[in-house]
């Protein structure tokens, strides 16, 4: 089971082709390492956020690894996250409840540290939601 955040095209490729590529072509195995290692290191780093910090810094983490990641940098200075999540999404992402992270994006907001829409978050004071932490 796969779910994306934005409509794809897919294709499925049996195990044995993919393999048998990877095979011809030595580079493909690093860059899927390479990719292995990064997810890796996504999910310990939620996983040591759970241990150690509260819903609002988890919440300010997530943000900015996503913005880092994926983000948009705009002409009105602000920058864009890259992929659109609802509040229930992130509670998943960082193992909190709906209302917790419903709590903090209100904090975030009212500090200005962010600015959300429907499923749309900017980042407009990356510095500020870093320090957050």
């Amino acid at each position: 089971m796969v779910t994306t955040c934005s409509p794809m095209l897919v294709h499925v490729i049996r195990a044995q082709a993919f393999t048998d590529f990877l095979d011809r072509h030595p580079a493909a195995w690093n860059a899927l390492a390479r990719m292995i290692a990064d997810r890796l290191d996504w999910a310990n780093r939620r996983r040591t956020d759970f241990a150690q910090f509260s819903v609002p810094v988890r919440v300010a983490n997530v943000l900015l690894e996503l913005s880092n990641r994926h983000g948009v940098d705009r002409l009105d200075g602000k920058r864009d996250l890259g992929v659109e999540l609802t509040h229930e999404e992130i509670a998943n992402l960082i193992g909190a409840r709906k209302d917790a992270v419903f709590k903090a994006i209100r904090r975030f907001k009212d500090l200005e540290l962010i600015d959300s829409g429907h499923r749309r978050k900017i980042a407009i004071d990356p510095i500020g939601l870093a320090d957050f932490r």
